[in-house]
């Protein structure tokens, strides 16, 4: 057997029902069996440094099993001698009975692969192809279509389902599929729960994502928060909405939300997220000159820019009250997969990858973001985070219904960002304190000059 590095580990464990939740006997040394089919973890509880071992194994499908469950060892000598006997190289775990086989991601059953998803086979993308593949074969109970989906036309859709899967199970969640829809069912060990319904936003026509010019933000303030990216926003919610799912029976009484991110433009993802702020509240913020000082002030707002005149404002008043909240993401991208990746430790195949965009100003009364381009493998960009490397759940965002029968503890997604009302006012908690307003990522070879901020700023801010 050979040990089992942190960051594949890390990656592994998203397989587990709690995926990161180890709870009091957190792992101390992980192994790996040399064909790489079987993994074992030493855990150590931190009371009362009791040892024991954990074993799973792949199955014919290369979905993970477990095979051992916490066994009792009484040191650690031990614990290296017992696993050396059960990580061996062996055949697969036989299909439990009257379990499909899951369908392999790189089995095309003659299908026309979209261009995205061919991305993922180009040099530039392996870390993002391995990623992609773990969070598939992670997943509790994908639907009989996931795969074709994510092969083809809805790759999107599927990526960011995956990126949920990571996202709740890092900050140690119970996740499973039990019902066709939603498509998640979360709950942390202190009886929270509640259920998710995954969904993009859409172009009206549609476009090939890869290698498309960006779309540009709109210079009118009044586009950007009530303009097309935010009726985009309402019409896909609303199709979600009208489909009833907290009448459900095993919804029913129980907080449901709906995660989104955003496709409806190229790279619309990067600036859109205004946009939907401003339709969930019904306001707008603009920066006004008050007694000398620059400050933000919202306005309200009761509708959407365009001649449908459709409704704002979502979450002020209690008439979608069956909704307790939307989880959004502004970085569901293969990019997300190849930065997670690479800082938990991948080999870049002599390539670097770098970083460029604003993080939020914690400054009292600092109306603009902090521009950063960094190269992700670096300290200053690790550092970023504490566990030192970049989290499934950095960008997560979870915006609240006030009017919410059915209330979405805060606790249950305790590393996102949490906007809610208190005190009649809109209010900001973040788990972390580095937190993206939004980024680009950029792929050069290793040996390439090395990009600076200036690179990417217009020319009038170019060295200030």
């Amino acid at each position: 057997m050979k040990e089992l590095p942190h960051g594949i580990l890390n990656t592994y464990a998203l397989a587990l029902p709690r995926g990161h939740a180890f709870g009091m006997r957190p792992p101390c040394e992980s192994w790996q069996s040399d064909d790489g089919l079987s993994i074992g973890i030493i855990r150590r509880d931190v009371d009362t440094n009791e040892l024991g071992i954990m074993v799973r194994r792949r199955r014919l499908d290369h979905v993970w099993i477990t095979v051992v469950e916490d066994r009792p060892i009484p040191t650690l000598v031990e614990a290296r001698v017992a696993l050396s006997g059960l990580l061996i190289d062996k055949p697969p775990e036989p299909l439990p009975p009257n379990t499909a086989p899951r369908p392999a991601l790189y089995d095309f059953e003659g299908r026309t692969l979209s261009d995205a998803f061919k991305v993922l086979s180009t040099r530039s993308h392996r870390v993002a192809a391995w990623m992609m593949n773990q969070l598939y074969l992670s997943l509790p109970h994908p639907d009989k279509n996931w795969t074709g989906d994510c092969q083809t036309g809805n790759f999107h859709t599927r990526l960011w389902e995956a990126q949920l899967l990571a996202a709740f199970r890092e900050q140690g969640l119970w996740v499973e599929q039990p019902h066709p829809s939603p498509d998640f069912r979360i709950e942390n060990r202190l009886g929270g729960e509640a259920w998710v319904e995954a969904v993009t936003a859409n172009p009206i026509v549609p476009y090939n994502h890869v290698n498309a010019p960006p779309s540009e933000q709109p210079d009118d303030k009044e586009e950007l928060f009530s303009g097309a990216a935010a009726l985009r926003f309402a019409k896909t919610l609303g199709s979600k909405l009208q489909r009833d799912y907290p009448s459900l029976p095993h919804v029913a009484g129980k907080p449901f939300a709906i995660a989104l991110a955003d496709f409806h433009a190229p790279a619309s993802m990067v600036w859109s997220r205004e946009a939907l702020i401003s339709y969930l509240y019904g306001m707008r913020a603009y920066t006004a000159d008050v007694d000398g000082k620059r400050i933000a002030i919202s306005v309200p707002m009761t509708e959407l820019l365009g001649p449908s005149k459709f409704p704002a404002g979502l979450f002020a008043s209690d008439r979608q009250s069956d909704l307790s909240a939307v989880i959004f993401s502004n970085a569901c991208s293969i990019a997300k997969l190849n930065r997670v990746g690479v800082t938990l430790g991948a080999k870049t195949d002599g390539l670097r990858y770098m970083r460029i965009g604003q993080l939020f100003d914690r400054t009292p009364g600092a109306l603009e973001g902090i521009s950063f381009c960094l190269d992700i493998r670096s300290k200053d960009y690790l550092s970023l985070w504490p566990q030192g490397s970049e989290p499934w759940s950095a960008e997560m965002e979870v915006f609240h219904n006030p009017f919410a029968r059915c209330k979405l503890p805060k606790g249950l997604l305790p590393e996102a960002t949490h906007w809610f009302e208190e005190a009649g006012e809109l209010v900001c908690s973040s788990y972390y304190e580095t937190s993206v307003l939004w980024s680009q990522s950029l792929i050069l070879d290793e040996d390439a000059r090395i990009p600076t901020l200036d690179d990417f700023l217009p020319s009038s801010q170019a060295g200030a």
